[in-house]
């Protein structure tokens, strides 16, 4: 015959949905009267249960204040190994009617094992303290949903910002009172906030990241660990980008999970591609674009029919902004086609946009069939590009799709013209009124031969100083040159192609010639 088996160690649940009470905060309700008379002064209680069987252990999840009388108390050494063993935070024992005073065995047990011990006062009844300690429990989970609630709004309120990805870390750090990272599936930083952990922490939640990186299958999602006294823990970004979220603190309070879990979303709503124009269609037509395709061609993959914009975008404040910022930029103008070029440029964003937008299709019925690549869209509407604060914008207008190189320098000078003027965006004006009333053939054939003697950058002067009102100031912020040097070329053109500047008609007839271009 088999011998009985030892009951199974109890399953630790995930707790109450509350935050755990330090002891201290018990013992400080002096109305309970209270004392800690063995063990540890620091203990996080989850639970208050009342049981007087010799071994509770079996019916312990880990966490309890445990209240009892010692009516079946036979062996305390045994008895508070069985509650350690079990998990239990403290142990409050009430003196009579069974004992007149809490037994020297149990004190000497407990300090042994390091289990509080409180001695409850019979005047206390154990209802009472279980009462005390749910109130205090419902008054921490109202700080704690305050809290999380101001970190929410905080956290939205960065994401909103021009640099979303830094100002979301940025906070993030603020509201942890730690170290908030971006890092690859390989370990390199993208972005940082916050004050850096020790070398040998750092390099451990670097480690940590790799666990959760979604480089291969069955990864977890999310992973914590301590190092030195500093907590670490990291959460992979959806999206499919490989990037993951570390943080590292001093010290982990409740709610901090919550915290870092609205940050996740954000970031990887941020981080990840945007889904305005379907992935396979994007995939098609870089594909077609590799084996030979025109633009013409691969077009209707990326966009609605029709004419497109194209957009420059320099940071306001003259940082140079990162791929995941050009990213946000694109996808708040609903675009996933950007370039966020290079860390040798000058900073400047490019963003295709579509002239018109897809209204939003009506309800599919349950049969439907997926849309192919390729395959008409929905009705179009007619799109705007408005202001971007932190942002500075120089939109071209609406061109069909060959003459996309021409609309790219209408929109260079466009962002020329907004940071000279500082507007926070300028759209190029096609040619409109009386101009627009001379064949294009014509009027190109005149400009030619009209402007024939500037050079690109003379012609590009001109064409600048003249759209700012003949300013030498504004021309140069536009230009990136010394006011010296615009005058000096606008003098030159004077000069080559044998006008009055200063005439109105001679500045209308070259502003007329130099649209054409």
């Amino acid at each position: 015959m088999d011998e009985p088996s030892m009951p199974t160690p109890p399953a630790h649940s995930p707790g109450p949905p509350a935050p755990p009470i330090p002891l201290a905060e018990l013992l400080a309700s002096k109305d309970l009267g209270l004392r800690r008379i063995a063990g540890p002064a620091d203990a996080d209680l989850l639970w208050v249960h009342t049981s007087e069987m010799a071994d509770p252990y079996p019916y312990l999840l880990g966490g309890e204040l445990l209240l009892s009388a010692g009516v079946l108390l036979t062996d305390p050494d045994h008895y508070v190994g069985r509650l350690v063993e079990a998990g239990a935070a403290a142990l409050g024992f009430g003196v009579r009617p069974v004992y007149e005073a809490v037994p020297e065995a149990l004190i000497e047990a407990c300090d042994r094992y390091g289990l509080p011990l409180l001695e409850v006062p019979p005047e206390t009844p154990f209802t009472t303290i279980a009462r005390a300690v749910w109130r205090l429990m419902a008054e921490a989970r109202h700080r704690e949903l305050r809290r999380v609630t101001r970190a929410q709004q905080a956290l939205a309120t960065a994401a909103a910002r021009p640099d979303p990805v830094p100002a979301v870390l940025h906070q993030l750090a603020t509201q942890l009172s730690g170290r908030a990272v971006l890092l690859t599936a390989r370990g390199e930083e993208v972005h940082a906030a916050g004050r850096r952990p020790p070398p040998e922490a750092a390099a451990a939640l670097t480690r940590l990241a790799r666990v959760v990186a979604r480089e291969r299958p069955g990864s977890p999602a999310s992973a914590t660990d301590t190092h030195g006294g500093t907590h670490l823990a990291a959460y992979a970004l959806g999206g499919g980008e490989g990037l993951v979220l570390s943080l590292a603190t001093r010290q982990r309070e409740s709610g901090d999970h919550t915290v870092a879990g609205i940050a996740v979303v954000l970031l990887s709503l941020l981080a990840a591609p945007h889904q305005g124009a379907d992935a396979a269609d994007r995939s098609a037509a870089l594909v077609r674009l590799l084996l030979g395709a025109t633009p013409a061609e691969v077009a209707p993959l990326l966009g609605p029919d029709g004419p497109w914009s194209v957009i420059h975008a320099r940071r306001s404040d003259g940082t140079t902004p990162d791929a995941l910022t050009a990213g946000a930029l694109g996808a708040s103008l609903g675009s996933a086609l950007v370039d966020a070029g290079r860390e040798d440029d000058d900073g400047t964003v490019r963003v295709l946009l579509p002239a018109t937008a897809r209204e939003a299709p009506p309800q599919a019925d349950d049969g439907e069939e997926p849309r192919e690549p390729g395959e008409p869209r929905e009705p179009q509407r007619a799109r705007t590009v408005p202001p971007h604060p932190g942002w500075t914008l120089g939109v071209s207008t609406p061109t069909p799709l060959p003459a996309l190189a021409a609309a790219d320098t209408r929109a260079a000078r466009a962002l020329a013209h907004a940071e000279a003027t500082r507007t926070p965006l300028t759209v190029d004006a096609p040619v409109a009124g009386l101009a627009a009333l001379i064949p294009p053939g014509q009027a190109a054939a005149h400009a030619r031969t009209l402007l024939a003697p500037l050079t690109p950058p003379l012609a590009d002067t001109l064409r600048c100083w003249l759209s700012l009102h003949g300013s030498w100031d504004r021309t140069a912020v536009a230009l990136s040159v010394h006011r010296n040097t615009v005058r000096q070329r606008i003098g030159r053109c004077a000069e080559l192609l044998d006008v009055d500047l200063n005439d109105m008609d001679v500045r209308t007839e070259l502003w007329f010639a130099l649209r054409q271009e």
